[in-house]
């Protein structure tokens, strides 16, 4: 049995499923997206027509983002978000990465100083750099 879907399957362009998922805000920074290398198809490079079809899998690059999902549906129209994510299921694996991440980014920006030092860090600073 062929793992290619048939001729008549229903199918949506990949930058119109991916504006009605709500993965993007536009389809215009979805097809950009795309353009840029940021979108996966089927472990392969896509293009913005290209046909997506139930059971695809996706993965996508946002930023920090590393995003695995597969396709559950189509839609050609954005409709409200509880629907756009019906459209989709999140891998396990992407899942625990993306919380893992964000834990990594949560510590980082924990040990950041919260902004600029204040009169008395300032005072601190230049006694310590007077001492070296």
């Amino acid at each position: 049995m062929s793992s290619a879907p048939s001729p008549h399957a229903p199918t949506v362009r990949a930058d119109v499923w991916l504006w009605a998922a709500r993965f993007f805000k536009t389809r215009s920074l979805a097809k950009q997206a795309i353009d840029g290398g940021k979108i996966d198809l089927n472990d392969a490079s896509c293009k913005p027509a290209k046909a997506v079809h139930v059971g695809d899998v996706f993965r996508i690059s946002r930023g920090e983002e590393r995003l695995e999902v597969e396709v559950l549906a189509l839609s050609e129209k954005r409709g409200p978000a509880p629907v756009a994510q019906g459209l989709y299921r999140e891998s396990e694996a992407s899942v625990k990465a993306r919380e893992e991440a964000k834990a990594q980014r949560k510590l980082v920006g924990a040990m950041a100083p919260p902004g600029r030092p204040d009169k008395q860090a300032r005072r601190e600073l230049r006694r310590l750099k007077d001492s070296m």
